[in-house]
């Protein structure tokens, strides 16, 4: 990572806090990416979060976003490193990501938010989507861990994958609670679990 572009800068910081895999770090880059080419502004919140790395990454691609929540049952003892490290490039987030141990049920969310989520498992990407159409707000997960025990497939798994048939769902999901959706992938070398959906209110 020796370019002075976003993505080697960030990818420094992240090697100083040694505290999370490569993949996640490619992973998180990937998917924001994405997002900010459709979604710009509002606060972010970052659901099922792990160590926080979206919730910076997202404010560093859109300045115009105030802040960023991340929200986890389970943050990880090391992600106020990981937050340092960035933090140390970038100056200007200090006081501006705000973690939170908490229940993603408990969480209050607006309807001028953002919401994210990057690999929640199993039916936890379908509570961030309730969580964001509860409050009428923008939404993108990159969903994974499929469950069909768990999850809605519409009956459809002797047509397709269960995975598909899920995500599938999930956009069913959106569409009928007023939802215009975008589908994306990000690259599968990246991870299999690649399927990006993005969803905001028609009104």
């Amino acid at each position: 990572f020796r370019t002075d572009s976003l993505f080697d800068r960030i990818a420094r910081a992240v090697c100083r806090a040694g505290t999370l895999p490569r993949k996640e770090l490619h992973e998180a880059w990937e998917t924001a990416r994405r997002i900010r080419r459709h979604f710009r502004g509002g606060r972010v919140v970052d659901l099922a979060c792990g160590h926080g790395l979206m919730a910076h990454i997202m404010l560093l691609l859109d300045n115009s976003s105030p802040e960023a929540l991340a929200v986890d049952t389970d943050i990880p003892p090391n992600a106020g490193v990981l937050s340092e490290s960035i933090l140390a490039s970038w100056p200007r987030l200090e006081s501006r990501v705000l973690y939170k141990n908490e229940n993603l049920s408990n969480i209050e969310v607006n309807p001028n938010d953002l919401v994210v989520s990057v690999h929640a498992c199993g039916s936890i990407t379908d509570q961030v989507l309730e969580r964001a159409v509860k409050a009428g707000a923008r939404v993108a997960v990159l969903p994974c861990c499929h469950d069909a025990k768990q999850c809605d497939t519409l009956g459809l798994e002797a047509w397709m994958d269960v995975s598909l048939a899920i995500d599938t769902a999930r956009v069913l999901y959106l569409r009928q609670n007023g939802y215009r959706t975008l589908t994306k992938t990000i690259p599968f070398d990246i991870t299999p679990k690649n399927r990006l959906l993005m969803g905001e209110p028609l009104s």
